[in-house]
């Protein structure tokens, strides 16, 4: 079991910082998944809903733990998070114990499954995003098996055919958009943008902030954005026009959203950030009740993470058991302030902060996964020598 690596993580509230929240300000920390695929550790905060305890296991070096009669093993990634007890619930109703092992992100996340298929590290898996399907499905790690309610519930977030669609269930997902510090344009007079075309117009130059497609699955999810948006003929002439406007690029979600962006809570100067339509509930003043930011809704890339059996599962209808109940209302109500995401399940309901503050986008851009898995890396070399010249 790797005993030396393994560790118990409670997650903490967070007070309030007076030295960048302001006197009767309480802001929210973002905890997106887009924490995973960089190397910063994210950090947690659950506004009032307890505390998520989550046993964890680094994978390096270490062999996997067997799950023994009555438990399995979820896989997943650093960023997952649920209150507390909301697993040992699932015990208590199945007699079935949760052990949780963690990787380091959503693309180690994947490539772990990829390179175990053959010795699986658990039995369900938790946290393969859309852009990472099919290179998943393709490797053979997967079970077919998709919860009956999501198939019913959430039609729109089933992968296609070949992709994941009778291998993965939708769970949460999330939009990557930019997003305005509004008192900043207020206080210059200058609109805030809407559109993508927005970004490149003068009157934005050096404004705008963006963590790193290389190192970063929102900067990734920005790059595939902006090819949905302009196609293949267009997306580098775009990309050029953006830095020749004054892009700044930065190497996480972290660095982008607390370094430099300019919102409160931030310590930057830009008013523009690429983060998530979730972003905004994570910065509502407590005395007024409004969110210090906003989401452009019209730059917004969709993100969806999936649960799956894991093949060679010695306890396969335990397995699905597990992904039904993580597709469960009881579970799909924890995801928003604990990792930031929408919950897939439609009769979920919303903390207020969301249903108010995190409008969701009503047109999204989206591609294929296979064609994302087939073009990622030529995609991500060719933007690569835009940015660096």
């Amino acid at each position: 079991m790797c005993r030396a690596e393994r560790k118990l993580l409670k997650a903490s509230t967070v007070e309030p910082d007076p030295d960048h929240a302001g006197a009767g300000r309480t802001l929210y920390e973002p905890v997106p998944f887009t924490m995973k695929g960089t190397s910063m550790r994210r950090r947690i905060l659950i506004a009032a809903l307890g505390v998520a305890t989550i046993t964890t296991l680094g994978l390096t070096g270490c062999t996997p733990p067997s799950s023994a009669p009555g438990s399995l093993t979820l896989v997943t990634h650093d960023a997952f998070s649920l209150n507390e007890g909301t697993l040992e619930a699932f015990t208590d109703e199945t007699g079935i114990a949760v052990e949780v092992v963690t990787t380091s992100g959503a693309g180690d996340l994947a490539n772990q499954l990829v390179l175990t298929a053959d010795a699986p590290l658990g039995d369900v898996v938790y946290g393969i995003d859309d852009s990472f399907a099919s290179r998943v499905v393709a490797s053979g790690a997967l079970e077919s098996y998709v919860s009956p309610a999501a198939a019913a519930g959430s039609p729109e977030l089933l992968l296609p055919a070949g992709s994941g669609a009778d291998e993965l269930t939708p769970i949460d997902f999330g939009d990557v958009c930019w997003n305005a510090d509004l008192a900043w344009f207020a206080d210059h007079g200058l609109p805030v943008p809407t559109t993508l075309d927005d970004l490149i117009d003068p009157a934005y130059s050096g404004l705008a902030v963006t963590p790193s497609a290389a190192s970063s699955s929102p900067g990734f999810a920005f790059l595939l954005t902006t090819i949905a948006e302009y196609g293949e003929d267009g997306w580098q002439e775009y990309w050029r026009a953006l830095v020749a406007n004054g892009l700044t690029l930065a190497a996480s979600w972290s660095d982008a959203y607390y370094a430099e962006f300019s919102a409160p809570g931030s310590d930057g100067d830009h008013p523009l950030v690429l983060s998530y339509a979730t972003s905004p509930a994570a910065s509502i003043d407590e005395e007024t009740g409004e969110a210090a930011t906003a989401a452009l809704l019209d730059t917004c890339f969709r993100q969806i993470e999936y649960a799956g059996v894991l093949s060679g599962t010695a306890q396969p209808e335990a397995a699905q058991q597990l992904v039904d109940f993580l597709y469960s209302v009881p579970v799909q109500e924890d995801i928003p302030w604990n990792m930031f995401m929408y919950p897939a399940n439609p009769d979920a309901n919303l903390p207020t902060e969301f249903a108010e503050h995190a409008a969701q986008a009503t047109a999204p851009a989206r591609l294929d996964p296979a064609l994302i898995d087939e073009n990622r890396q030529s995609w991500l070399t060719a933007w690569a020598q835009l940015v660096e010249g």
